[in-house]
């Protein structure tokens, strides 16, 4: 009886098979064409990512651009693809495209940091105030810009980490770019001791700063005591050179002070402490 009914339920199936083979093919044509449609869509967003990007870059225009904009090509041309890849098997497109209307509605509401992220992120593309290959520094987050993308802006720092920073942050901070001008201006406080002649001093540190060939000297030279404070006197710098070298002069700039303020017996004061001891003697009772 048993093998009775394994039979009746093969003999079903196949009738069943046989009865709707022209649906059964169908349906897997779509699938077949479906999945067709998708591998093809992937390829396509990529090549034309990739197309887009490397065309844009031979035009001149910055890298963060290029990549931010080929980055949006290729997901729009996905979203595309899966819309024709619903439709191809069957699904009513419109139908879910409410539905995804309706849901990114909800899911707006719930990722509104992830969206203000993705604004900041069109703003930077849109204003460029950073670019790649730019040393900037964002709310106190230093380094080189490596890319921006659709929600975050990678930098390397000189110790060759790596930083993300969401783009909003950066929209709603200080953004100070060291790299967009080609000159900087060095900055160098110098404190010697209060008996220090004022005169040599100013030529000590102005003969410094002459003697340096990467010195723009027509861009002006400031040597001038700055403060009286409390334990030197502080003498303020200011020099200018290019962005390329500026950290080369600093240093050398540095080095050569101190070496020609102890040629000239000019002290550099440190902090220290003078303890006075009173001897008490104890009265009589």
């Amino acid at each position: 009886m048993k093998d009775l009914n394994v039979v009746d339920s093969i003999n079903e199936a196949s009738s069943w098979l046989i009865n709707h083979q022209d649906m059964l093919i169908q349906y897997a044509v779509n699938v077949v064409a479906a999945i067709v449609i998708f591998i093809i869509g992937s390829i396509i967003a990529r090549v034309a990512s990739n197309a887009l990007s490397r065309v844009m870059k031979l035009r001149g225009i910055d890298a963060t651009v290029a990549d931010f904009l080929a980055a949006m090509a290729r997901y729009g041309i996905l979203a595309f693809t899966v819309i024709a890849v619903l439709g191809r098997v069957g699904v009513q497109t419109t139908s879910v495209i409410a539905v995804l209307g309706a849901a990114g509605l909800a899911v707006g509401l719930a990722l509104q940091g992830s969206l203000s992220n993705f604004a900041a992120g069109v703003l930077l593309v849109a204003f460029r105030p950073l670019r790649a290959g730019e040393y900037v520094d964002l709310g106190g987050v230093a380094g080189t810009v490596d890319q921006v993308q659709i929600f975050s802006t990678s930098l390397r720092t000189a110790d060759n980490k790596t930083i993300v920073i969401p783009n909003g942050k950066i929209i709603s901070g200080n953004i100070i770019n060291f790299s967009r001008e080609p000159n900087r201006r060095v900055d160098i406080d110098v404190g010697v001791a209060y008996d220090a002649d004022i005169d040599l001093v100013k030529k000590v540190l102005g003969d410094v700063i002459a003697a340096d060939s990467r010195i723009m000297h027509d861009n002006g030279v400031t040597v001038r005591l700055r403060e009286m404070a409390p334990s030197s006197l502080i003498f303020v710098t200011r020099s200018w050179t290019t962005n390329a070298e500026y950290w080369d002069v600093y240093f050398d700039l540095m080095e050569n002070f101190k070496r020609q303020l102890d040629a000239h017996k000019i002290g550099i004061p440190y902090p220290q402490m003078d303890v006075h001891l009173r001897h008490v003697e104890k009265s009589a009772e």
